[in-house]
């Protein structure tokens, strides 16, 4: 892989594990705008600081914006959840395989 194609990756993965940044992408993953508090409510267990904090960095990052009825997702990040929309199905395979390797 190109060296310039693997510091994209390395950029974009260094923002998506900080904690809870992916969930509140995926929160508004319906595109329907939310509330701070509601955004909170969806993603669970986030406190407003890292809520505060996460939403600094995903607008900064072009992924989410905030309009006249709450935040939302940009068309980059609607592409990125479309993109990490084989996740789940991954995820349960996964899983499920890992179950099935415990003794």
């Amino acid at each position: 892989m190109v060296t310039k194609e693997m510091a994209a990756i390395s950029q974009l993965l260094s923002l998506l594990e900080s904690r809870y940044a992916i969930r509140v992408l995926w929160a508004l993953k319906d595109g329907h705008p939310q509330t701070f508090r509601l955004l909170q409510d969806s993603v669970g267990g986030i406190t407003p600081n890292t809520l505060n904090t996460r939403i600094k960095e995903l607008r900064l990052a072009g992924l989410m914006s905030h309009g006249d009825e709450g935040y939302i997702l940009t068309a980059s990040g609607a592409d990125l959840l479309r993109r990490l929309g084989e996740l789940p199905a991954f995820a349960v395979r996964w899983a499920s395989a890992q179950a099935r390797k415990k003794p």
